[in-house]
């Protein structure tokens, strides 16, 4: 095998990396992601004068977008926030040093005043996004919007039609296709060097920790009050895929269900709380004082206090209060556990793509497979194999779980509005509107057990 060394690969593919750890995006609170932001990106990107931006959610995604103006003041400058968590929007609003004024309780207060600033940025939790984005669109304003763009097609055109109507610029938070890996990935099966591609395969391995951390105990664990799987967690994926190609999708097949997670798969002796005597918690892999509170791990969505005295009481009681110490087997969730689907491209390209819980491991892996070669790679380093010469050569690529995408998105963004041409973005909400599409697509077929065609 024929090694490209790492400065080799720097100036061969134009990457520009840093080394970082590949883990689950959701396990890194918003300063280790933002951590990693800083080791993979540095902006040359210079305004005449910082776009000022307001931020609706204050959680996790809305701080690793926020504090890019931290690093980068001159670009963006964060002057308002809608938070209804006082403890997250006082600090938020102490680390942006934001006027008292333009603090708000609740994102519709927002709108109550005219318009104070160039962009809104959208972080709310995901059945939130339509009505600040339609009136953000409706006062003016530009737009960075976390994805899922909505869990309804209908109003995920309705802010299509609305941004066409305004002009105004909307990127959606695909932060893959920002990042460098991906980005490469892309280039080589547009180069031509594969032949033709004739398929795809795309695992996403969610780890068994993550799935009941977010999609049994977590924010996301039923569909029906926020969004479905396949979009809430691998829009993403439909996306890059989509991107990569090149090609619309033209029909989705998909299967799946919840398998495991269900009550009568609750083991005998266990408790609605893993803190109520539950007599197997110490030989449960998914037991939430075991995650929580002696591994100390998935803790970021605990808003702790300042006190680190008071840290270990504090956490105890969340896992008596809230869903994070619930038994994964006695919550009221129904997002699958599993998830396949087939998709047929355009010039008959077919993909599968399959989210998977039960995995020890993380990180996206794809096989693309062309007539002249195939590629394979799992975000931390990609292979090329020519079948005339046999030869194979590999590009390594050290990453976080968004690849360091999350900052290029926000870059790309400040300079699109700056130059008023939403041309500049590679998400654009004219481009991501497909995959989302493909997503709803996708869980009507599993629900109803046939092809679906995906007609825009």
């Amino acid at each position: 095998m024929t090694k490209i060394d790492r400065r080799q690969l720097l100036k061969t593919l134009s990457l520009t990396v840093g080394a970082g750890l590949m883990m689950p995006d959701a396990i890194l609170s918003a300063e280790e992601t933002t951590r990693l932001n800083e080791l993979h990106f540095k902006s040359d990107l210079t305004l005449d004068k910082p776009v000022t931006a307001i931020t609706l959610g204050a959680g996790s995604r809305g701080n690793v977008y926020g504090n890019y103006a931290l690093k980068y003041p001159g670009n963006l400058d964060i002057v308002g926030v809608a938070e209804p968590i006082k403890i997250r929007n006082d600090r938020y609003t102490k680390k942006h040093q934001i006027d008292e004024k333009n603090r708000f309780d609740t994102w519709e207060r927002v709108f109550e005043r005219p318009k104070f600033a160039d962009a809104i940025i959208i972080s709310t939790p995901d059945n939130l996004h339509y009505a600040p984005c339609m009136k953000a669109l409706a006062m003016g304003y530009d737009i960075l919007l976390e994805k899922p763009i909505s869990p309804s097609e209908r109003e995920c055109r309705d802010i299509l039609q609305l941004a066409k109507k305004t002009g105004r610029i909307v990127a959606v938070c695909h932060v893959l296709r920002y990042a460098p890996y991906f980005i490469k990935l892309r280039e080589i099966i547009q180069s031509g060097v594969l032949g033709k591609v004739v398929s795809i395969q795309h695992l996403e391995p969610i780890h068994h920790i993550h799935m009941s951390h977010s999609y049994v105990r977590g924010n996301w664990h039923n569909s029906k009050e926020t969004t479905p799987i396949i979009l809430a967690k691998s829009c993403h994926d439909l996306d890059i895929l989509r991107w990569m190609l090149g090609k619309p999708a033209k029909a989705i097949q998909a299967f799946g269900d919840l398998s495991w997670f269900r009550k009568e798969n609750a083991p005998e002796g266990s408790t609605p709380r893993c803190t109520n005597g539950c007599k197997v918690e110490a030989s449960c892999p998914y037991s939430a004082l075991q995650i929580y509170y002696r591994k100390r791990s998935w803790t970021y969505v605990f808003d702790f206090p300042d006190n680190k005295d008071e840290h270990d009481a504090f956490l105890m009681d969340r896992l008596k209060t809230t869903n994070y110490g619930r038994c994964v087997y006695q919550m009221d969730n129904d997002q699958p556990d599993h998830y396949t689907t087939n998709i047929l491209f355009d010039d008959n390209v077919t993909a599968s793509f399959s989210m998977e819980a039960f995995t020890s491991y993380d990180g996206r892996r794809t096989r693309v497979m062309g007539t002249l070669g195939d590629v394979v790679g799992d975000m931390t380093s990609m292979t090329h194999t020519d079948f005339l010469t046999g030869k194979k050569t590999e590009w390594k690529e050290e990453s976080d779980g968004h690849g360091g995408g999350d900052w290029r998105l926000v870059n790309d963004w400040l300079l699109a509005i700056s130059k008023k041409d939403p041309s500049l973005l590679t998400s654009t909400i004219d481009q991501s509107i497909e995959s989302h599409v493909m997503g709803f697509m996708a869980e009507e077929s599993r629900k109803k057990k046939r092809v679906m065609d995906i007609r825009m």
